[in-house]
């Protein structure tokens, strides 16, 4: 009798258990309806001290314990500037910090100092005119999980769908809520420095391999006369690097040579209302007519 008695006890324990985690789960967001939108951010300009880092997404959580036990009533910010999907893990490149001041109110410089002192450095975003977003509970830190497992795929198939060009991707945790925010126009103003400058250099390295013919022909390729060629006119964003235009022209090479002169365009396509930038990469394709391909990209501003 007594086994039974004590076989029933630890059935019992069991299901409050399930039924305590459970609970917690649910607490915690697990059925909260994800809704994405795209209009006004939830946040104004902002002053924030941050860490970059390239490496894989699943470490940030060391930046965002340091950030908050410096000061531990200040919101944080992460901002993943790579796609997880295209990109290598250990190439993917994000900054974590706290939000030291927004719209008018200036950072307290005793506050700046702290930061500074443990390696955080300062700098500031505009105001988003247009954004994709979505919030998510953060009553408990199992609500991060749930919130990166559920709020990222919508995020991406709301984005996808639409067809918009929405990034970096921005995370502020403010009071029991996290927002997910995805500015749609001057995504440049949201690089920090450290971040501008690996894309400066990469372009200069593109620039240089673009000199170089893949086919290890070297850098002035001799391809013969009667080969196709192919230019491909593509309007990249200055703000984004995105793609967002392009135009196809061919003709048949009639000279063993055909040298391009150096031009640059300009234009501005409207998002939402809001005028981007963008600059014309001109990419040049030889189809030589024999087995072999000659090919040579060059970029000219």
């Amino acid at each position: 009798m007594a086994d039974w008695v004590l076989l029933g006890l630890i059935g019992a324990l069991l299901v409050l258990l399930l039924l305590t985690l459970f609970g917690f789960a649910i607490y915690s967001g697990l059925f909260s309806e994800v809704v994405v939108s795209a209009g006004s951010p939830p946040i104004r300009n902002i002053t924030l001290a941050y860490k970059f880092k390239v490496g894989p997404y699943g470490e940030c959580g060391k930046l965002f314990t340091e950030s908050c036990s410096i000061s531990p009533k200040l919101c944080s910010i992460g901002v993943y500037y790579d796609n997880p999907h295209t990109v290598p893990p250990e190439k993917c490149r994000y900054i974590v910090g706290c939000i030291l001041s927004e719209g008018e109110e200036k950072p307290s410089e005793d506050l700046i100092r702290l930061f500074q002192k443990f390696g955080f450095k300062i700098f500031s975003f505009p105001a988003p005119s247009h954004v994709v977003m979505a919030t998510f509970p953060f009553t408990t830190p199992f609500s991060i999980q749930l919130a990166v497992n559920r709020v990222h795929p919508a995020l991406d198939t709301y984005i996808k769908e639409r067809k918009l060009c929405a990034h970096p991707r921005l995370e502020i945790y403010k009071g029991d809520r996290i927002y997910f925010v995805c500015p749609l126009a001057r995504q440049g103003d949201f690089y920090v420095p450290e971040m501008k400058e690996m894309e400066r250099k990469s372009r200069v390295a593109e620039a240089d391999d673009a000199q170089t013919d893949i086919t290890g022909l070297g850098r002035h390729p001799c391809p013969r006369k009667g080969a196709t060629l192919l230019l491909v006119l593509t309007a990249l964003s200055q703000e984004s690097g995105t793609r967002i235009a392009c135009a196809q022209y061919s003709a048949v090479l009639i000279a063993p040579s055909l040298p391009l002169p150096r031009c640059s365009f300009s234009m501005g396509t409207s998002l939402l209302g809001q005028q981007l930038p963008v600059e014309f990469y001109l990419e040049r394709t030889l189809l030589a007519s024999h087995d072999r391909c000659a090919k040579q990209t060059s970029i000219l501003r």
